[in-house]
C-alpha cells in the first residue's frame, strides 16, 4: 500500500476513529476495571481475523497481526483507564459513568490503536513480520504495562520493538513532538511515619513534636537536589501529604508524610532512594523522634531509542510535514511505557491535541479535558508508518 493509499484509508476510517473514541469517553472505567473497554476491544480485534489474548495482566488485551512474510515484531501499545474525576464538559459524549473521566487521552489512544490495527489488518500479507496490540489497563496507577509484560505480552510472538503515543495539551493539533533518550522521568514513592511524644500545647518541653519535626523534614528534603543532585541533572523530591496532630492544643505524638521522587538519570535515582529515607531517619533522630521509612520503586525513566525516535520523526515528517515535527520537551511526569521500553528498544512521542481557536485547551487530569478529534487521524497515520518502515526496512 503507497503512502497516498494509506492517507486515503485513515481518511475514510476517521468517522469511525471519532465514533470510537467517544463512545469509550462515555463510558471510562477506572484501572484494572476496564472489563467493558476490554471486551469491545477484543471483539473488534477478533473481527479483524487478529489472534486475541484476554486478561493479560488481569483487563488487557493483547492482538497479534501476523504479516503475510516472515520477519520482526513490533509491539504497539494504547493505555485504556480514566480518572476519578468528575466531568464538566457540556458535551454529547460526557461521561456517563459519575465521578469517573477520561481526562488524560486513553480514549483517544485505544480508538488510535483500533484504527492501526483496522489499517494493518487490511494489508496484512504486504508486512513482513508481525505486529503485537497491546492495549493496557491501569496506566493511572503505573501497574498495567508491567503486569501485561509479566503476564507474556511480549513474549509470543518476542516483540523486538515498540512504540506508542500520547495525544499532548501542550502542543497544537497538527504537530509531533519526538525525542530521543530521556522523555519521562522515573517515579517513586516514599512513606514516613514519625514518632514523637504527645502533650499539652502550652508545655510544648514536656513532648516531642512530631508537627515540628515533619515540618522540618519536609524543608530539608529539598536539600537533596539543591545539594546532592549534580546542576546539570534533573531531580524533583516532593511531599505530596502530610498529616500530624488531632487538636489546636494538643503537641502531636506522631506524623505521616507521603512523597514522591522522579529523575532521569539511573545513578541519581538510586542515590536518593538512598538518602531519601536516610534524611528522615536522622532528622527525627537528632530531635528526639523515630521514623519509620518506606522506600518503593515505580516506573523507570521513559527512554527512547535513537534509531526508533528517528523512524518515528520520519514518518511524523510524512505526516504533519517536517516543519510541524518538533523537539519534544522531557516532563518530570511519569509513565509505565517505560517498562515496554526496557524490554525492547522503542519510542514514544507527543501528537498535539489542544485547539485554542475551539477552546480545547484544557490539561490532563482537569475535569474539563477534551481535545480536537483531528489528532486522532494523525496519531493512526503516523503509528502505521512508522511500524511499516521498521518492519518493511528489515528486508
Amino acid at each position: 500500500m503507497t503512502g497516498r493509499m494509506i492517507d486515503q484509508e485513515v481518511e475514510r476510517l476517521t468517522p469511525q476513529l471519532i465514533e470510537d473514541r467517544r463512545y469509550f469517553h462515555q463510558h471510562p472505567e477506572l484501572a484494572f476495571q476496564e472489563e467493558n473497554t476490554a471486551r469491545v476491544v477484543a471483539e473488534r480485534l477478533r473481527e479483524l481475523g487478529l489472534e486475541v489474548r484476554t486478561g493479560v495482566g488481569r483487563t488487557g488485551v493483547v492482538g497479534v497481526l501476523r504479516g503475510g512474510r516472515p520477519g520482526r515484531t513490533v509491539l504497539l501499545r494504547a493505555d485504556m483507564d480514566a480518572l476519578p474525576i468528575e466531568e464538566e464538559n457540556d458535551v454529547p459524549y460526557r461521561s456517563q459513568n459519575p465521578g469517573v473521566m477520561h481526562a488524560c487521552g486513553h480514549d483517544a489512544h485505544t480508538a488510535i490503536l483500533l484504527g492501526v490495527a483496522t489499517v494493518l489488518a487490511g494489508m496484512r500479507e504486504e508486512i513482513a513480520g508481525n505486529v503485537t496490540f497491546a492495549f493496557q489497563p491501569a496506566e493511572e496507577i503505573v501497574s498495567g504495562a508491567k503486569e501485561m509484560i509479566e503476564a507474556g505480552a511480549m513474549a509470543d510472538p518476542p516483540v523486538d520493538a515498540c512504540f506508542g503515543l500520547h495525544v499532548w495539551q501542550n502542543l497544537p493539533v497538527g504537530v509531533i513532538g519526538v525525542r530521543s533518550g530521556p522523555l519521562m522521568a522515573s517515579g517513586d514513592v516514599f512513606r514516613a511515619v514519625i514518632r514523637g511524644r504527645g502533650a499539652h500545647a502550652a508545655e510544648p518541653h514536656r513532648g516531642i513534636d512530631a508537627t515540628l519535626i515533619a515540618s522540618q523534614t519536609v524543608v530539608t528534603l529539598q536539600s537533596l537536589v539543591s545539594r546532592e543532585v549534580p546542576p546539570l541533572e534533573s531531580a524533583v523530591v516532593t511531599v505530596g501529604q502530610l498529616h500530624a496532630g488531632t487538636a489546636s492544643n494538643i503537641i502531636a505524638s506522631h506524623a505521616e508524610l507521603e512523597g514522591t521522587v522522579r529523575t532521569f538519570d539511573k545513578e541519581v535515582r538510586r542515590h536518593l532512594s538512598e538518602r531519601v529515607p536516610a534524611l528522615i531517619r536522622s532528622i527525627a533522630e537528632a530531635m528526639g523522634a523515630e521514623a519509620e521509612v518506606e522506600y518503593s520503586f515505580g516506573v523507570p525513566a521513559t527512554v527512547n531509542d535513537p534509531a526508533m525516535t528517528e523512524i518515528v520523526r520520519a514518518a511524523a515528517a510524512e505526516v504533519v510535514g517536517s516543519e510541524n515535527v518538533v523537539e519534544a520537551t522531557p516532563t518530570m511526569g511519569s509513565e509505565d511505557m517505560s517498562f515496554f521500553l526496557e524490554a525492547a528498544p522503542g519510542c514514544y512521542f507527543f501528537v498535539g491535541s489542544s485547539n485554542e481557536g475551539t477552546g480545547k485547551t484544557f490539561g490532563h487530569h482537569h475535569p474539563r479535558f477534551d481535545i480536537d478529534e483531528q489528532v486522532l487521524p494523525i496519531g493512526v497515520e503516523t503509528l502505521i508508518r512508522a511500524t511499516l518502515a521498521y518492519l518493511n526496512g528489515s528486508e
